[in-house]
């Protein structure tokens, strides 16, 4: 099958690689309909992690159920099916509390828990960037969708970024009425706003400086904030009347940088903890490592952040952080977006073969004009 593969910092490409098989009774194969970019791919792609040379990447992955093992039986072939990017085992003890992000069975790297496919430090997994992916626990782990083609641009959001961006408004506590601020119009910020805005809240503010991506928070009825023309705190304290933000999402991760683009890893959550009133909620769903060795500072390379934890503390806010376990979420989205309710496909601007992936990942690194989210079509 062809699949896209890490070769390097900023080169990827589609090669020939071996079919994936079935390797355990409780496995399943599926046929990639549609396979997307994600911002955390970027990293990889950047060299900004210990990701390996040769590694099938893809982890926001959909398609068709081809072949099942023997111990499979909810699952059936010919199912069309969303694949969580979290590989869970469905019995160990963070499974059974809800946390699949955090299962203890899936990922044998030492002082990892939780695994994905094709992600750094995940597991041995192949990613769905690819014509075909085996889905280890298939029974536990896939979302069964409705038959044929409708909502697949929605439906696609459904292994990662919206769920995710949901999460980042649950680990903030956001509430009905609440005023949020959202750090980040990547996909995963956006997400979390239209969460928001599905969730009750009163007003969101959605912090940036990349016109299109504010361009698409405005149109979801969500306040944008482009940091590159002042300060994002005092702008939303400006337009709160001083009061600030009930909550707030952190949709960044640890190349937050300036307007100048140099990095400041503690930035976003800096101004999360002034903007984000006293016993307020955060959310931290932007991606973080233990270790950083291309940061700017030593501190940031041993995965040392030293934002303001004592305002933090002063403010009695909390705080959130960690990776969404999918399968919390993504059944009533799916749901939502079969309601009308949800549209997360508004943020897609293109549609690709999977053999132009290289250029995906290079516009889409640029944050080139208008490359907001990018989809992969293995059969185009």
């Amino acid at each position: 099958m062809k699949a896209v593969v890490y070769q390097g910092p900023r080169e990827v490409t589609v090669k020939d690689v071996p079919d994936p098989s079935i390797q355990s009774p409780n496995d399943a194969i599926v046929r990639i309909t549609t396979t997307n970019i994600c911002g955390s791919d970027l990293h990889m792609y950047e060299g900004r992690t210990s990701v390996e040379q040769g590694k099938i990447l893809g982890h926001e992955n959909m398609g068709i159920v081809e072949a099942v093992g023997d111990a499979v039986d909810r699952i059936k072939v010919g199912d069309r099916v969303s694949v969580p990017f979290n590989i869970a085992c469905g019995t160990c003890r963070n499974c059974l509390t809800g946390w699949t992000s955090f299962c203890l069975r899936t990922n044998p790297t030492e002082g990892m828990d939780g695994a994905a496919y094709g992600y750094a430090n995940m597991g041995p997994y192949d990613g769905g960037q690819a014509e075909f992916l085996r889905v280890p626990y298939a029974d536990v782990n896939l979302l069964e969708l409705p038959p044929g083609t409708e909502h697949e641009n929605d439906f696609t959001m459904l292994s990662d970024i919206f769920p995710t961006g949901w999460h980042g408004t649950e680990l903030a506590g956001l509430q009905p009425g609440d005023r949020v601020a959202v750090f980040g119009a990547g996909p995963v910020g956006l997400m979390a706003a239209h969460s928001a805005m599905i969730r009750g809240a009163s007003q969101v503010f959605v912090v940036d400086k990349e016109t299109d991506r504010l361009d698409l928070a405005g149109k979801i009825g969500a306040t944008p904030v482009d940091f590159s023309a002042g300060d994002p705190v005092e702008q939303i304290l400006d337009a709160t009347g001083g009061r600030g933000a009930d909550c707030g999402v952190e949709a960044v991760g640890y190349q937050a940088h300036d307007p100048s683009g140099q990095e400041h890893p503690e930035l976003v959550l800096d101004n999360l903890v002034k903007v984000v009133r006293s016993t307020g909620g955060i959310g931290v769903v932007g991606v973080y490592l233990p270790q950083d060795p291309g940061a700017a500072t030593e501190q940031a390379k041993q995965g040392r952040v030293a934002f303001d934890y004592g305002t933090f503390f002063s403010k009695g806010q909390h705080m959130g952080t960690g990776q969404c376990p999918v399968m919390r979420y993504n059944r009533h989205l799916r749901d939502l977006i079969i309601a009308g309710r949800a549209q997360p496909s508004f943020l897609v601007s293109h549609e690709l073969p999977l053999t132009d992936a290289a250029d995906g990942y290079q516009h889409f690194d640029n944050r080139d004009a208008g490359w907001t989210k990018v989809l992969l079509r293995p059969a185009a």
